[in-house]
């Protein structure tokens, strides 16, 4: 019997991420989407895919969520998408009952499920899914650093000219412009990345890192979809084949990284459980420092939550 995957909101992030699992032959995968026939249809043209792509889960879509019962993992990418213009700060309120609806539906059904979050404001909405399904924090789970990270990966990348798989990088804090590319433990090929380039294309790369969504944004008219939902892939992959991997994911801080009581991309463990466990990463004082500022920009955010 196959692992049972559910993918709400069949949309180009959640459509991209539900194949990505699918790809993967592992998983049943159920897309869940308020509107008619569009997840139907979706789901089809996969099926139809898998075909052609050699892989053989069943995929369903559906409007309701009787078909996600006894999900492992429940990816919540519903919500509006961000528009030219729009800041994830000002999606607060419409995502926040966007989320509120769906992780009550979805926990009825996998009521031992774990929970990741894709929906932005990010770092705000696993504080919504966390609160209304009241699951252990380890259940609940925000997609944000594998996408920055791999943003920041590619630049450098594309900047040195190397192989993007000998880069090394980690990106920390919260999901928007005060994330913290963590240059001193970014490498190519076991150098330190500090080592590779001036001050001054360093500093370049690091704010491009920070404005990545909202240069696609300004591009596509919309949110990215293709990384977003790869990166969702992987942390699914992790949880339910219990790998073990370490990821930059946004996790529930109990005083980690000094901080309390607030949802932050920090590296985590992810396995059968969800988060296992916290790795701490030893910072430079001026990464420590952001850090904070990326903390506090996240608590006012937060502060806006009916359910804060």
């Amino acid at each position: 019997m196959r692992t049972k995957v559910t993918v709400v909101g069949a949309g180009n992030v959640g459509a991209t991420c539900a194949q990505e699992i699918a790809r993967r032959d592992y998983a049943d995968v159920v897309l869940v989407d308020i509107l008619p026939n569009f997840p139907q249809g979706k789901a089809l043209d996969m099926n139809q895919a898998g075909s052609v792509l050699g892989y053989e889960p069943r995929i369903v879509g559906t409007n309701g969520y009787d078909e996600t019962a006894d999900s492992e993992v429940v990816v919540i990418t519903a919500g509006r998408p961000r528009a030219p213009g729009m800041s994830r700060d000002d999606l607060v309120a419409t995502n926040e009952a966007i989320v509120t609806a769906v992780t009550k539906e979805a926990m009825k059904r996998s009521p031992r499920a774990v929970l990741v979050v894709v929906s932005n404001p990010l770092d705000a909405m696993c504080h919504v899914a966390r609160a209304v399904s009241r699951f252990p924090k380890r259940r609940v789970v925000g997609m944000a650093g594998i996408l920055d990270t791999a943003r920041f990966s590619a630049f450098i990348a594309q900047e040195l000219e190397v192989s993007v798989r000998d880069v090394t990088a980690m990106v920390l804090g919260g999901h928007g412009d005060q994330m913290v590319p963590v240059v001193s433990a970014t490498t190519v090929g076991g150098i330190p990345l500090a080592e590779l380039l001036t001050k001054t294309r360093l500093r370049k790369l690091v704010e491009r890192t920070r404005f990545g969504g909202g240069e696609l944004v300004s591009l596509l008219g919309t949110s990215a979809w293709y990384a977003p939902g790869a990166a969702a892939a992987q942390m699914v992959d992790a949880i339910c084949l219990d790998q073990k991997r370490v990821l930059p994911c946004t996790a529930y801080l109990e005083g980690e990284y000094g901080i309390r009581g607030l949802y932050m991309g920090v590296p985590a463990k992810l396995g059968a459980d969800g988060v296992e466990e916290i790795e701490k990463l030893k910072l430079t004082p001026d990464e420590k420092k952001m850090l904070r500022a990326s903390a506090a920009a996240v608590r006012e955010v937060v502060s806006i939550l009916k359910r804060s």
